[in-house]
């Protein structure tokens, strides 16, 4: 059974076509190949300047926690939820060349009856804890509130949202239609123990979560947690792997559950060092999160782009594609895979970026390269296969 049949009947899309449909004739922005939306400087009135914003959220991944929380009774578990959120939105803006500062609010909608106060207050709790990390860094993050809500009729357990804001120099931009023939691409991983983490990292992310839980854990879940799922979809799509979240995954120190847990790791620090020691140099970054390896797909109009020389698979990705059985050329559009940032730029310059990346212990590598193409494409080509994507 294919990834997208099983998706599709899990009343959700890895690749949205029904979304990029309905917004198709709404405003792009100043940059419509631009990894973010870009907008003249509304803020201030600076024609020099420019207003990003983001919007995005932690999908499923908050009902993980909350499967979690109720086996084990460990409530910190949602202080990583928070870091997703921040990082789904903090990183997307980066890939524009925004180094901050950023301004952010939280929308957190609960079924009361189920998510306690001391689950807010993790969450809470979680995202100043992130946002204390990364100043360090001199990312520069404002909390500036947002909103909680009890929508017991509505949310079944927890959604937790977000949006961020920032303003920046035109000249400072990034953007994705500088990808051309000729450039190299730098991987940088996901998974692995930067300096900035206080434990190993899954490289999991915040994407595919709906696909992980279901294919990954087993049918002990479906009895005793029945709001985790909607009553709607067929129950035999419904938490049919074999795993329990307190299974040891294998090489990794991590327990099922906690792999699936591992917060989305930030580049910030790191894209911060990078946009600084390497202005002009950059000609553009990808954030590899819904439609994974292929996401680049959205940028890029008459260049073939070539991934032969992609990271190991990372265990957690090993997992899920033997439980579900779903093949390799879908694990790529769903899952990053363990590389989720990408870097393209001149040869000549990738090295310094592989460098950096060392400083913070985050593994790097040239992952591939870009050529001329008469149609967009991307291949990936690597162990498992060859996977063509147009």
């Amino acid at each position: 059974m294919s990834q997208d049949s099983n998706y599709d009947n899990r009343g959700v899309s890895a690749a949205k076509p029904d979304v990029h449909n309905a917004i198709k004739d709404l405003d792009m922005g100043l940059y419509p190949k631009a990894f973010s939306k870009i907008y003249p400087d509304y803020l201030a009135g600076d024609e020099n300047y420019c207003n990003l914003m983001s919007s995005d959220g932690t999908g499923t991944k908050s009902i993980i926690a909350y499967l979690y929380y109720k086996e084990t009774g460990d409530a910190s578990v949602f202080r990583n939820i928070s870091t997703d959120v921040l990082v789904m939105n903090l990183d997307d803006l980066l890939c524009v060349g925004a180094k901050g500062p950023f301004l952010y609010s939280s929308i957190l909608n609960r079924n009361k009856h189920l998510i306690s106060g001391e689950i807010i207050k993790e969450l809470i709790a979680g995202a100043q804890e992130f946002m204390d990390t990364m100043l360090k860094f001199g990312v520069d993050i404002k909390y500036l509130g947002g909103e909680t809500a009890d929508l017991g009729d509505t949310v079944r357990t927890l959604t937790v949202d977000g949006s961020m804001t920032t303003r920046m120099p035109k000249s400072d931009l990034v953007i994705t239609s500088n990808i051309k023939a000729g450039n190299v691409i730098v991987g940088i991983a996901s998974y692995g123990k930067a300096t900035y983490e206080k434990e190993y990292n899954s490289g999991i992310g915040s994407n595919g979560l709906t696909s992980a839980r279901h294919d990954v854990l087993n049918k002990e879940y479906l009895e005793k947690y029945p709001e985790t799922f909607d009553p709607n979809t067929d129950k035999q799509y419904l938490y049919i792997g074999s795993k329990k979240l307190t299974d040891e995954l294998e090489g990794t120190p991590l327990n099922v559950g906690k792999a699936l847990l591992s917060p989305t790791r930030s580049y910030a620090p790191l894209m911060h060092k990078i946009l600084e020691e390497m202005p002009g140099k950059i000609d553009s970054l990808v954030h590899n999160t819904g439609g994974a390896l292929s996401k680049v797909l959205h940028f890029i109009d008459d260049v073939r782009v070539v991934k032969d020389n992609i990271f190991e698979t990372p265990p957690i990705f090993d997992l899920i594609q033997k439980e579900s059985g779903t093949s390799w050329e879908e694990m790529y559009t769903v899952f990053n895979m363990g590389q989720r940032m990408e870097v393209y730029l001149n040869k000549k310059d990738a090295q310094q970026v592989i460098d950096i990346c060392k400083t913070f212990d985050i593994d790097a590598q040239i992952i591939g390269y870009v050529e001329a193409c008469d149609k967009a494409e991307v291949i990936v080509d690597c162990k498992n296969g060859v996977f063509t994507y147009n």
